[in-house]
């Protein structure tokens, strides 16, 4: 195997990982790395392979999007609540390093529910719907760029 094929599998790796620990582009980082092999090997079953995969994550990055902001729709949660809960991690990120992200959305969210509804249940169900839509879009784009790595290994087995 060689350092391009290692450094490929290495980008794939922590593109995964950044998806499981939101600090990077995960998906396109797993991408980047089938494409730098694709290059690398130059056969047309290395591109064939690279366009598999960017097939496979641009339905990820579809879903990813859909099937989250439907639910949120269901639940009733606005758009507001959801930029609240951005901003909210933006700023927990640098308050808190690395954990205020997490903490940071979920107390946005609640914020501005709370203000929008006056309800503190029902600003915590907003949050809850909220929470899980977004570990629904990080499971999806998770299971894009397991899928992604998978049909990478396949096309280093073959060529």
């Amino acid at each position: 195997m060689d350092a391009v094929t290692v450094l490929a599998g290495l980008m794939i790796v922590v593109g995964i990982l950044g998806l499981i620990i939101p600090v990077l582009p995960g998906l396109l980082l797993c991408l980047a790395g089938v494409l730098l092999w694709a290059w690398h090997v130059g056969s047309a079953l290395s591109w064939t392979i690279f366009g598999c995969c960017v097939a496979v994550a641009a339905v990820g990055w579809v879903v990813q999007f859909l099937v989250p902001n439907k639910r949120l729709k269901e639940a009733g949660v606005p758009g507001v609540a959801k930029l609240a809960g951005v901003a909210g991690a933006a700023i927990g990120f640098f308050v808190i390093p690395y954990v205020g992200l997490f903490v940071g959305f979920p107390v946005g969210v609640f914020a501005a529910e709370q203000v929008r509804l006056r309800d503190s249940g029902r600003a915590w169900t907003s949050t809850k719907a909220a929470v899980k839509a977004v570990l629904t879009s990080i499971g999806i784009e998770l299971a894009a760029a397991v899928l992604v790595s998978w049909i990478w290994v396949v096309g280093v087995v073959l060529s």
